[in-house]
């Protein structure tokens, strides 16, 4: 596999963390390519349950390079307290490396953040608040600070001071806020510069010479294609892009060196926060799936949103990215509904019924799930670790779903541990 992509096919929190640590067994390096805080990968290891959110999630196999790309925003703190994390649980990070051209979200991107949400008001977008959102708009406006300015403590205060007229303008002017001084910002920062700097190097040379020798990479992406900046459900988006593209942009991989592309999707379909969702459940069901699949988000708490699945968008989502192989998560979660679901097409207001994913978001709002359904299984499926050893149902339910979107199923997961997967095309 030189170089797999492997990125949400719906709205995030498909289960990409476990997919990529599966992965990750026969790879060289691990690149998360986009994204922040605002995003959060669990791999169960046995009785431990780990909780990553800007590490990639090879960081668990001591012989993976892990490496966090330029197109990420890091947010330094809490990267150092994740690194700490990772070592009290005896887990190496010698072979860390991060971007020198990487980003980085700044105390007043965080409260900008919030100060933003509760302008908004019943218009909030529901953000992490995570400072994401503003970081990656500094970095557009090319006042953004990088981990090569952390490094270098009189660059960093200079750059500091710099962002600050501008900053410090918007938040009095506009929110009455005091603002931030430069001394308040280096002092927070400095035991940050201390623990990352023997991390921090040229990451694009380090992935293309890894390339270049033939080892095997793989690109981890956070949220996914529907909250993708360009192509998702604008504006209830992310502010980066988690799709195939984004992985390239954010890594420093040519196209032409990407061998597979992994659409990581779960069994059902899950949303953190508001915007559309035409298959969204509220009833027994929905509070069913939340129980049983623990659908709360790894990064902030919330419950998610949870509904049947949706091929119309994941059909969409194939035909951006690409996708050579879907990887099916939480099939086991269904196990016991006697009737599973699946959105074949939207009936749109004016009664026309259509199986294309309409670009408008407003419109989206107002569409019917049309659906077919399947029977269910009653069987524990998570022992299984071959495709003709599930119920008769659920592989039927995995083959229509694959049939339907296009693209062959490569990995099922089965349960939470590492080890319950079915695999049923290697390499991918």
């Amino acid at each position: 596999m030189p170089v797999t992509i492997v990125l949400g096919a719906q709205w995030g929190d498909e289960g990409k963390g476990k997919i990529t640590d599966h992965l990750a067994e026969r790879a060289a390096m691990v690149v998360r390519y986009q994204g922040g805080t605002n995003a959060g990968h669990t791999i169960v290891l046995g009785d431990s349950v780990l909780k990553l959110h800007q590490v990639p999630s090879g960081i668990t196999r001591p012989s993976v390079a892990a490496v966090l790309a330029h197109g990420m925003v890091i947010t330094p703190p809490a990267l150092v307290e994740e690194l700490n994390m990772l070592r009290d649980r005896g887990i190496s990070t010698d072979n860390l490396h991060i971007s020198a051209n990487a980003h980085i979200v700044m105390p007043y991107h965080l409260l900008l953040d919030e100060l933003q949400e509760k302008q908004r008001g019943e218009r909030a977008l529901g953000t992490t608040r995570r400072g994401i959102g503003p970081a990656y708009t500094d970095k557009y406006q090319r006042r953004g600070l990088r981990m090569m300015d952390l490094v270098d403590r009189d660059r960093f205060a200079a750059r500091v001071a710099e962002a600050l007229e501008g900053v410090n303008a918007e938040l009095k002017g506009i929110y009455g806020h005091p603002g931030f001084t430069v001394d308040e910002i280096v002092a927070t920062y400095d035991p940050c510069r201390e623990a990352l700097a023997p991390y921090v190097t040229d990451t694009v040379a380090l992935i293309r010479r890894y390339i270049a020798e033939g080892k095997s990479v793989l690109l981890e992406g956070a949220q996914a294609t529907m909250l993708d900046i360009d192509y998702g459900t604008y504006p209830y988006v992310t502010s980066s892009s988690p799709t195939a593209g984004g992985a390239c942009q954010g890594s420093g991989v040519s196209p032409l060196d990407v061998n597979e592309i992994v659409g990581v999707v779960k069994g059902y379909t899950s949303r953190v926060g508001t915007g559309p969702f035409p298959t969204e459940l509220f009833d027994e069901v929905g509070d069913w799936i939340v129980a049983q699949g623990n659908e709360y988000g790894t990064t902030t708490g919330r419950r998610r949103r949870c509904g049947w699945i949706d091929v119309v968008s994941l059909r969409y989502a194939a035909q951006v990215n690409g996708f050579s192989g879907l990887a099916l998560t939480r099939l086991d979660v269904l196990t016991g509904l006697n009737e599973l679901r699946i959105c074949t097409g939207y009936r749109l207001p004016d009664g026309t019924l259509t199986d294309v994913y309409p670009a408008d978001a407003d419109l989206l709002q107002h569409v019917t799930a049309e659906y077919e359904s399947m029977p269910g299984w009653e069987e524990d499926i998570s022992h299984i670790r071959a495709l003709d050893d599930l119920p008769a149902a659920a592989r039927a339910y995995c083959e229509r779903i694959s049939e339907l979107v296009g693209v062959p199923i490569s990995l099922i997961s089965v349960g939470a541990e590492r080890q319950d997967l079915v695999a049923l095309r290697w390499p991918i």
